[in-house]
């Protein structure tokens, strides 16, 4: 590109008019020179003017700028940019200052946008000065534009504009700033130079703002201009990442792609942005229903083998009660082993209610009934510095529910607000009817539209951290110090909860106490008025004739107290220690067996298979299953069985005894 020559109409304006005085005076004498009959001559002094007019004329097109003093262009620049709105600036070749207008600092201005503004001006100084000429756009709303012009013996015409379109076509930018996907340029360090309207929301950048990619996004799991730095060399080009936007609140989680730019630049590379907040929400749920189902399993396996050795050994400190009196010293030992192993099941139970494979039996129920039931006993357990209040609604439909199960929730609660207030304070525990038109959201949970029975459990505690509050569901999770909790009892109420199709929710600020909220739906069979059903009386055990027992039970302890407890009510027992035994023993059709006993879970076959293949044989025989799991872990196999029924472990003496007793009498 040539040099600009802005004075020249200076130089013109002094030194033509002689060149042109010269030319004509050289055609005046050649004129004369010819009248008095000098032709020669004449035309001598004619082409010897006419040559020196036109050397003075080139010479001073030439020559005149290169004799110009520096002085003599500053004038020319001050008197065309003193008054320009726009920042002007002249430098020598070195970019020491020569002089700038009133119209804002130069550097000030170039600050605002730019991390390292002297690094930026050397740049293009180099290119002004190799090429003629070079601009650079910066910022992000407004753009602006620096540029740089090589004038006169080296100097640079320094000059930023603001408020004008990007290029030859100011479709261009428009076309950018509403395009819908959220875009951002960026340099190489990383300052974003400029972004459209929905990359700048999405981000949280204030209009006219200068800031760094690595202050805008976090998370990435390494270091954002390490990532930027490889993106310019090609390396990281088009990877996506995902990483959290710094400065929203809640977490808006971003996916990121680096791509280079259509122009060619390889000074700047364009981020494109999508928000993958809902896609960041779903991996998050999906993580936790894994980790939750595989507590869960790890819970119901752990609760099947305690239900095994707590069915023993409850068995056999009811076979030594059966010969001691309550007079007898050792008698209260037994019922102390008798009670902690009732406690034991009882935990146990939290287990498989947290693994949702605890026995449920569903009925419907009364909340306010039972509330009203528990007071007394809830009463005893928040104890003197601890007030509670009934809060109920009239007229509440009844839901359909575990009863035991839902009054094992509301104490677990109970305990939890009273710990939380240890120097007092007050619960409340309140019902209400509440209607979801539509659709309710929350917690990752969405709640349908129906009519819902609610409890809500409040305390005026200390309160529980957010930090802490997405975790007090997780099995085994507490705040409470070593020895004092197990971390189970909220776990299990959700368990019960979710499994009795439910939904609970926490609320909590902290220093302000925290507010437990369950919804449960209500069927139209809540809203109907049943007879009152007398209690059913307890079904008498019938003495044994005789009969015959295949027992079939992989746990010796099991077996061994099942067997005796059997053969001391009279029955005859054959025992098989697995399938294939106890199968082998049901195909001699020589023995007569009047009920099969089978636990579910056996190494090889399990109990539902042989007892199906014997049925073939012996068609008709009663069965009876145990397990540690839940009925409905089986139920659709049981269902195919006729006549069989199902004894939960750990059972008692008692219990096995009035089981076999039906099964033989149904």
């Amino acid at each position: 590109m040539s040099e600009t020559r802005l004075p020249m109409s200076d130089v013109a304006a002094r030194y033509v008019p002689v060149a042109c005085f010269l030319l004509l005076a050289a055609l005046v004498l050649s004129g004369v020179a010819a009248v008095i009959g000098l032709p020669v001559i004449a035309l001598t002094v004619a082409v010897a003017a006419a040559a020196a007019g036109a050397v003075s004329v080139l010479l001073i097109a030439i020559g005149g700028p290169k004799r110009m003093k520096r002085r003599g262009w500053l004038s020319a620049l001050r008197a065309i940019h003193a008054n320009d709105r726009h920042p002007v600036y002249v430098t020598d070749a070195r970019g020491a200052r020569l002089w700038s207008n009133a119209a804002g600092n130069f550097y000030d201005e170039l600050a605002r946008d730019l991390a390292d503004p002297s690094e930026e001006v050397a740049k293009l100084r180099g290119r002004a000065l190799a090429e003629g000429s070079a601009e650079r756009w910066i910022g992000c709303h407004p753009r602006r534009r620096i540029s740089a012009t090589r004038i006169a013996g080296g100097d640079l015409l320094w000059r930023l504009d603001t408020g004008i379109a990007e290029g030859p076509a100011s479709e261009k930018g428009v076309a950018f700033e509403h395009l819908p996907i959220p875009l951002l340029e960026l340099d190489r360090n990383g300052t974003v130079v400029r972004g459209n309207r929905v990359g700048r929301d999405l981000l949280a950048i204030q209009p006219g703002e200068s800031v760094v990619f690595s202050d805008l996004v976090e998370g990435l799991g390494r270091s954002v201009p390490q990532w930027i730095e490889e993106a310019f060399g090609g390396i990281s080009i088009q990877r996506p990442e995902v990483g959290r936007a710094s400065r929203r609140q809640p977490d808006v989680f971003l996916q990121i792609t680096l791509n280079s730019l259509d122009n060619g630049s390889e000074d700047h590379i364009m981020a494109v942005l999508h928000d993958a907040t809902e896609l960041k929400t779903l991996e998050a749920q999906f993580v936790q229903s894994q980790k939750m189902q595989a507590i869960g399993q790890l819970a119901g396996g752990v609760a099947h083998d305690f239900n095994n050795l707590l069915t023993a050994i409850r068995g056999h400190c009811d076979l030594l009660l059966l010969r001691h009196d309550p007079g007898d010293p050792n008698f209260s030992d037994l019922e102390q082993i008798n009670q902690n192993a009732n406690r034991a099941a009882s935990l146990v139970g939290q287990l498989l209610a947290f693994s949702r494979k605890q026995n449920l039996r569903p009925e419907m129920v009364d909340l306010r009934g039972i509330l009203s039931d528990l007071t007394h006993l809830l009463n005893r357990l928040v104890g003197e510095k601890v007030a509670l209040s009934f809060s109920h609604a009239e007229n509440l439909p009844r839901v359909r529910a575990d009863r035991r199960q839902l009054e094992q929730v509301i104490m677990n609660l109970v305990v939890n607000a009273r710990d939380a207030m240890p120097e007092g304070g007050t619960i409340d525990l309140k019902t209400e009817l509440r209607v979801l038109r539509q659709p309710w959201t929350r917690d990752r949970v969405t709640v349908p539209a129906g009519e819902y029975a609610v409890i809500s459990v409040s305390d005026t505690g200390s309160g529980i951290a957010p930090e802490v509050l997405e975790k007090i569901f997780e099995p085994f999770f507490t705040t409470k110090r070593l020895g004092e909790g197990t971390g189970l009892g909220l776990s299990t109420a959700y368990g019960i909860v979710k499994q009795t199709g439910g939904y609970i929710f926490a609320d909590s600020k902290v220093g302000q106490g925290t507010t437990f909220v369950l919804f449960f739906p209500i069927t139209q069979s809540g809203h109907a008025v049943e007879d009152p059903v007398a209690p059913e009386e307890p079904k008498k055990t019938a003495a044994a004739a005789g009969e015959v027992i295949l027992l079939a039970e992989d746990e010796a302890p099991v077996r061994a107290f099942a067997a005796r407890a059997l053969r001391l009510n009279g029955y005859e027992v054959l025992e098989a220690e697995n399938a294939e035994d106890a199968l082998a023993i049901a195909q001699d059709l020589t023995v007569k067996i009047d009920l099969f006993v089978s636990d579910v879970i056996m190494p090889g076959r399990d109990g539902p298979s042989w007892v199906q293949d014997a049925n073939r044989i012996r068609s008709g025989t009663p069965v009876i299953f145990m397990s540690g799991y839940a009925e409905e872990s089986f139920a659709e196999t049981q269902a195919r069985i006729p006549k069989s029924a199902f004894l939960q472990k750990p059972f008692s003496l008692a219990d096995l005894t009035a089981a076999v007793s039906e099964q033989l009498r149904a």
